[in-house]
């Protein structure tokens, strides 16, 4: 039976191209290591383009899928953020928002969660993001 599957997408503010930089894809990789070496993912492929990431997953039973998702968005968020307040200030401003429960925000609200029930849909996704970077001539 197919369990906690998951074809996932988050996306930079405004699609801003924050994660054009090595450095930032590097953080979301070292975070995608870390959750596999505690077991508390399973990754089957993942891309990163410069204003998002696609990845198809499978999250520890254990494991709430709301609570996985937000607690991996926010580390990467904070480690992304602090490199750009002293890096890169002025794109650090542009994800300045002034929110009530933050000052600054990376990540579109509400990223694409899409549970995969069937082995030809977990397929079918992972072909889509091993072909998301390729572009036809």
């Amino acid at each position: 039976m197919i369990k906690n599957f998951y074809f996932f997408t988050a996306t930079i503010l405004e699609w801003k191209h924050v994660l054009s930089k090595d450095k930032y894809k590097d953080v979301i990789i070292e975070s995608f290591r870390f959750l596999v070496s505690e077991k508390r993912v399973r990754i089957f492929a993942f891309v990163i383009m410069p204003n998002h990431f696609h990845t198809v997953w499978k999250i520890n039973e254990d494991l709430e899928k709301q609570d996985f998702q937000r607690d991996t968005l926010k580390y990467i968020s904070q480690t992304i953020l602090r490199d750009l307040k002293l890096n890169n200030t002025s794109l650090h401003k542009e994800l300045y928002v002034g929110a009530k429960d933050r000052k600054y925000q990376s990540w579109e609200r509400n990223p694409l969660s899409v549970k995969l029930l069937t082995q030809k849909v977990i397929e079918q996704k992972i072909n889509y993001i091993h072909f998301n970077p390729v572009h036809p001539k």
